[in-house]
């Protein structure tokens, strides 16, 4: 079984889901990383990938599902994979479905559901690893980040107007995908508002 992870920025879905891919052993599919990780590689579908982005253009579906079926040729079969990033709209929602249909993979949805303010309060006031990006709530008291022991910074693009704009495209393009798959059985709702440990125990128990 697959998982799509969906939520709001600062929702928590993608610690979440880098938890999940602990605990089940999964590959973890992050959109941005993986064309990061591609554009360096001398391949075919590498310099296809460092041309777009170095063109400043966004990266269209088709090309995001190649990248999709690469990763997943290169997974293990049997070994599940999540998520994070896609789909974002209805144009990948349907190339999405069609191509876990060819490569023969089921899959499910988890929502990780928080209320706007909450999400803006959230965003307004963490702070990012420089080196991983890693995000840290403002209740963590440090000041450098655990594991690379480097300062924390904050996000240039976490002001309020910047965040609005993206929240208002999450309830616009992402929201209806979600709804579609709630009517399709094929989501599962976590609240995302408690601390990190306890979502965590939610996540595992509803899987």
């Amino acid at each position: 079984m697959d998982y799509v992870l969906f939520g709001i920025q600062g929702s928590g879905k993608g610690t979440q889901g880098t938890i999940l891919a602990q605990a089940i052993g999964a590959n973890y599919f992050e959109t941005g990383a993986r064309l990061r990780e591609l554009s360096q590689e001398d391949s075919e579908l590498g310099k296809k990938v460092k041309s777009i982005i170095e063109s400043g253009k966004l990266v269209p579906t088709e090309v995001v599902m190649e990248i999709v079926e690469d990763f997943a040729h290169r997974a293990n079969a049997s070994t599940p994979i999540i998520f994070d990033g896609i789909p974002r709209s209805e144009e990948q929602r349907v190339a999405l479905e069609a191509l876990l249909k060819k490569l023969g993979r089921n899959y499910i949805g988890l929502f990780f559901k928080l209320d706007r303010d909450a999400a803006i309060a959230r965003l307004t006031t963490r702070r990012l690893c420089p080196v991983d990006k890693k995000a840290f709530p403002a209740s963590f008291t440090g000041d450098l980040c655990p594991e690379h022991n480097e300062p924390l910074v904050t996000r240039s693009d976490d002001t309020p107007e910047s965040i609005t704009t993206r929240l208002d495209l999450f309830e616009k393009e992402t929201m209806p995908i979600i709804e579609k798959w709630k009517a399709a059985e094929k989501i599962i709702e976590i609240d995302a508002s408690p601390a990190i440990d306890e979502v965590t125990k939610k996540m595992l128990h509803k899987l």
